[in-house]
């Protein structure tokens, strides 16, 4: 069992069916398959071997996925890295995975390239113009006109391992195994019902478990086109909705009600949208009704986690949603609602949810206690507090992680606050999120300075903006003498008041 055994197989079934489009080129799945296959060779030849692990660094482009199949095929093990990421993020990922190998763009270099030296790293390729010493051109790799025998891999092997959750120190490796993806990839593919000449919106960044799960293999195992977009833009993706008969959209909320905003100033000719899903954070009512008025669709709000592969729990296809609900366990998951003891609790009481199925990941990689920790009893512990009503459907309540979804990007308090303590003047301090109409969360930076210093608001989101990817930096500094603390003198996230911050 391989997970590249999707784009096989569909080759095999519907060869002349366009499988990506991009920037005005298509690709269909005979071509996509043979161009993975020539990569294939390609990284055998440069030093590749079954079970090496592999840093993928690039923005969305048809070289993703064809990167992505190839490692598949080789039988290695992907690592998928946000390109905006810096060297301290990068370190602990390079060193704790392993990586013998990495797949880059020369826009998005300087960063890793210090990193790979320091770990000696040789396998190193990279798309794009002026690669450093050292590089091999992507381009390069595509022995073209020689199939690849897959290798054969084992349902629980490793095949993708992100890196995800630092509140409680340094990000962890999810491992998800061939399996794992596979198996999300069919529970959800089962319960929505897609026609042939659907095309497929990938807005979604395919370093993340969403993007490669939703716009990605649900896709190619299915054999609908992929339209691809190297970033969200939404005046593009609204031009889309209006051009294309039939297309899908996975998106977050952010996205959402930016295509919201652009519809209540110009409303759309005609939509195309069959349905929408909307994943990553929860989705406004408000929001949500506006866009299914404006777009005449259906949004079904969704629900995973990385550890998941990553989705869990959907509002059913074809019936009447529930706004404000993540809905149901997709068969064959199942969901708990527990007490601190993991006890069920009373139908509509709030407790954390519990998930079991076959996506959950098989570990975290190095982390047997935090493994044993996350899926003791069998059951995969969220982290997240949730509600079930008397037919089931699930509404998440609140996080008992303290972890910020920014724009559909998750962003870990204890990170950024580590960040902030190398700052000279810094004695105390706490990040937290707050509520932003567009974004679902901003992030926040609460401090307190050490005597006599003069540090201002701007020097320090200028600090931490500077390490870290650019969508994590505090937007919002604000200033205490002194941070609360609880009873064994713990900083106390709680009692600090974030009203009036915007």
């Amino acid at each position: 069992m391989n997970l590249a055994d999707f784009l096989t197989d569909t080759t095999t079934r519907i060869p002349n069916h366009p499988g990506i489009r991009f920037e005005g080129q298509s690709v269909t799945f005979a071509e996509m398959n043979e161009r993975v296959d020539a990569l294939a060779h390609g990284l055998v030849r440069s030093g590749l071997n079954p079970g090496d692990f592999c840093v993928s660094m690039m923005p969305d482009s048809p070289y993703w996925p064809m990167v992505y199949y190839a490692l598949a095929k080789v039988g290695a093990v992907v690592v998928p890295v946000n390109f905006l990421y810096r060297r301290g993020e990068l370190e602990h990922i390079f060193r704790d995975s392993g990586a013998a190998a990495f797949v880059g763009h020369a826009d998005h270099l300087s960063e890793a390239v210090p990193v790979m030296d320091s770990l000696n790293i040789k396998i190193r390729i990279a798309d794009g113009e002026g690669l450093p010493d050292g590089f091999t051109p992507l381009k390069d790799l595509f022995d073209e006109g020689k199939d690849f025998e897959t290798f054969k891999t084992h349902g629980d092997d490793p095949w993708v391992v992100m890196y995800t959750s630092g509140t409680t120190g340094l990000p962890k490796g999810a491992v998800l195994t061939h399996n794992n993806l596979m198996a999300d990839v069919k529970a959800i593919s089962s319960v929505r019902h897609t026609e042939a000449d659907d095309v497929v919106f990938s807005v979604l960044p395919l370093f993340h478990c969403y993007g490669q799960t939703h716009s990605l293999n649900s896709s190619i195992y299915l054999g609908l086109t992929i339209r691809m977009w190297s970033r969200f833009d939404a005046e593009e993706v609204f031009r889309a909705i209006e051009e294309e008969p039939s297309c899908i959209l996975y998106a977050v909320p952010t996205m959402v009600n930016r295509l919201v905003e652009l519809a209540q100033v110009r409303a759309p000719e005609r939509s195309g949208l069959r349905f929408c899903i909307s994943g990553g954070a929860s989705l406004p009512v408000e929001i949500l009704h506006r866009f299914e008025n404006l777009f005449s669709t259906t949004i079904y709000e969704s629900y995973g986690l990385t550890e998941c592969a990553p989705t869990c729990v959907e509002n059913p296809f074809g019936s009447p949603t529930r706004p404000g609900s993540i809905g149901l366990p997709i068969p064959p998951f199942k969901a708990r609602i527990v007490d601190e003891q993991d006890k069920d609790v009373v139908r509509g009481e709030v407790g954390e949810l519990l998930i079991s199925g076959p996506a959950v990941m098989k570990e975290y990689l190095n982390q047997p206690e935090a493994t044993a920790q996350a899926l003791r009893g069998g059951w995969l512990h969220t982290g997240d507090l949730a509600r079930m009503d008397e037919e089931g459907y699930i509404y998440i309540v609140d996080r008992k992680k303290e972890m910020i979804i920014r724009g559909g990007y998750n962003i870990y308090p204890r990170e950024i606050e580590e960040v902030l303590y190398t700052h000279p003047d810094i004695s105390e301090a706490a990040v937290l999120g707050f509520p932003h109409a567009d974004l679902g969360e901003e992030v926040a930076a609460v401090v307190a300075l050490k005597p006599g210093s003069k540090t201002t608001t701007d020097e320090l989101r200028l600090y931490v903006k500077d390490r870290v990817a650019p969508y994590k930096y505090p937007r919002v500094v604000a200033f205490l003498d002194e941070l609360p603390k609880t009873t064994t003198g713990k900083i106390f996230k709680r009692g600090i008041s974030i009203n009036g911050l915007k």
